[in-house]
């Protein structure tokens, strides 16, 4: 089966409100989509949702280095997943996020080819999967509570607070939304590189009181020594978000004994063929995985909760950014079950069973061999 056309294209679709972190903001998702066609006329959907202070490029630089990918696949194998990564990776190994969308379709490709969903293809079954729903950085601490109060209303069990503001700022905000929200929602806290070594650890001795699940990249990316001696300070397990994007990162990780848990995000790994050799590190060094998201559509949240239904180690779900768009793209994929705490259902269709409304797509441009 033969790769015979590829379609690259965009997706722009504005959030509700936009979520502040300490290295910026997302208040809509600037996308880049790719379809890869066959000749024997199946297809598969991937996306990518590129974040310039984390992965170093946009909606843009990806469009256009993707056309240049979809001119060398053209032709090709599609059933050869690793070969064609590895084929792509050669030419720019680190532009993760439009290889992530390459990734997605192949694999969303093979699965429908051997008729299976993608958790089974990749050897899982179905299994229960329940998001967090994040609250970005608010002006005031009555602010973001008043988001934590509308989150539980909703039925959501665990809140994911955005912080790494400068000194102690972030507690007053902490400390009201566990008073507000009580022992039995679950708070976990991610920081985006926002605080120093001191600035955590002055932090966390006031945060053991609150239980927290865990505290995810409090620490810039290359301070994997700072790393390891907070966790040797605090009992808050710690995650590493942008510190990982490869399994190369991870074994770097594992090695100084620097982590609790991994964040794995298909947009920094380049998709599930990296991201399965993550997860397998981590697995091997006892250490859990959570899967997360930027400002993917239902279509690539589908494709991570389909990776997260087949790999039992990935334990935390971070797939809500779906939840913060104004409008829906896509047809059939995984789905938020209505006051059941943020669970996830996922189709039995074949592949990960997402499609875009390709009305909601521009600039779409189509390579053929």
């Amino acid at each position: 089966m033969k790769i015979s056309a590829i379609k690259l294209a965009q997706l722009n679709v504005e959030m509700h409100h936009a979520i502040k972190t300490p290295i910026g903001e997302i208040s809509a998702a600037r996308n880049v989509v790719v379809k890869i066609e066959t000749d024997s006329g199946l297809y598969g959907w991937g996306e990518t949702s590129p974040m310039a202070a984390i992965t170093g490029d946009s909606q843009a630089s990806a469009y256009a280095l993707g056309r240049d990918m979809a001119s060398l696949l053209v032709g090709r194998d599609a059933l050869a997943l690793e070969p064609n990564m590895e084929f792509l990776r050669r030419y720019c190994a680190r532009a993760t996020s439009i290889l992530c969308a390459f990734d997605m379709a192949l694999y969303d490709l093979a699965a429908k080819h051997a008729g299976m969903p993608l958790y089974q293809f990749l050897g899982g079954a179905p299994r229960q999967l329940e998001t967090d729903h994040t609250i970005g950085h608010q002006e005031t601490v009555a602010a973001t509570v008043a988001m934590a109060k509308r989150l539980v209303a909703a039925g959501f069990n665990t809140i994911k607070l955005k912080t790494g503001r400068p000194g102690l700022e972030d507690l007053e905000h902490l400390q009201a939304v566990r008073e507000e929200v009580g022992p039995k929602i679950k708070l976990r806290i991610d920081c985006n590189q926002g605080w120093d070594l001191p600035t955590a650890v002055g932090n966390l001795k006031h945060l053991e009181a609150l239980d927290i699940e865990y505290l995810e990249q409090p620490l810039p990316v290359w301070d994997v020594d700072g790393f390891a001696q907070l966790r040797l300070k605090t009992t808050i397990p710690i995650c590493a978000d942008e510190s990982v994007f490869t399994h190369i990162d991870a074994l770097r990780l594992v090695k100084a004994d620097a982590v609790d848990y991994l964040n794995i995000k298909l947009v920094k790994s380049g998709g599930i063929n990296t991201a399965l050799k993550i997860n397998s590190i981590a697995e091997a060094a006892g250490i859990r995985c959570m899967v997360g998201c930027f400002g993917e559509s239902r279509l690539g949240l589908s494709a991570a909760a389909h990776l997260a239904a087949a790999r039992r180690n990935i334990c935390f779900i971070d797939l809500d950014s779906a939840l913060h768009f104004c409008e829906d793209p896509v047809h059939g994929g995984m789905d938020y079950v209505p006051d059941t705490g943020g669970s996830i259902c996922l189709p039995a269709t074949p592949g990960h069973g997402a499609e875009f409304d390709e009305k909601a797509l521009s600039k779409v441009i189509e390579i053929c061999s």
